[in-house]
């Protein structure tokens, strides 16, 4: 088996391409060894991994965070922790419902009259940025719209990244704004 890395626009993240599907149901996250433990049995050997601060499952990648230390450590240990799960052809979410996703923090927010602009904002968000934002390692998830605003949560390689902000400023914004007067601006939760 031959696992790919690729480098993210954020330097506390790797991009892991194993050639085959992750996780079929979209993206999750794991941010803490407990969560990890509940719901991947993948997850959980990675944040094993000393050094390894959070792991994103993408369709066909795994994204990992580090706390610190330099990848030229981390890398090795973390290509050898998914070979040796793949190979051995374990599951890579917990049975019986304990993979599905971890909740976000709180419910979808906006104005029962604001639902066709919602529905045009989360149809630009699935065709043309979340795409472009998972070959990062990452993913963009909707929030919430309030007073043209639009509130989006950033997660794997998309959280923390030092580019993130310019990623929702200039891309993600002009692109709203531009399809979708009523968006004034875009901010991350």
């Amino acid at each position: 088996m031959f696992i790919q890395t690729e480098v993210t626009p954020n330097p506390a993240t790797l991009k892991f391409l194993p050639g085959r599907v992750v996780y079929e149901e979209g993206a999750t996250e794991f941010l803490t060894p407990e969560d990890a433990a509940l719901r991947s049995p993948l997850a959980h050997k990675l944040m094993a991994v000393p050094g390894v601060a959070s792991v994103f499952f993408g369709f066909d990648f795994v994204t990992v965070t580090k706390t610190n230390g330099d990848w030229a450590h981390l890398k090795p240990s973390i290509l050898a922790t998914l070979m040796e799960h793949f190979v051995a052809g374990e599951p890579v979410m917990a049975a019986g419902g304990a993979g599905a996703a971890a909740p976000e923090s709180g419910e979808e927010f906006f104005a029962e009259d604001e639902a066709p602009i919602v529905d045009a904002i989360k149809e630009l968000l699935a065709t043309r940025v979340r795409p472009a934002v998972a070959q990062d390692g990452g993913d963009i998830t909707f929030r919430g719209f309030r007073d043209g605003t639009v509130y989006l949560n950033m997660r794997g390689s998309c959280s923390g990244c030092p580019s993130s902000t310019a990623t929702l400023k200039h891309g993600i914004q002009n692109l709203l704004r531009h399809f979708i007067p009523e968006v004034e601006t875009v901010e991350a939760v």
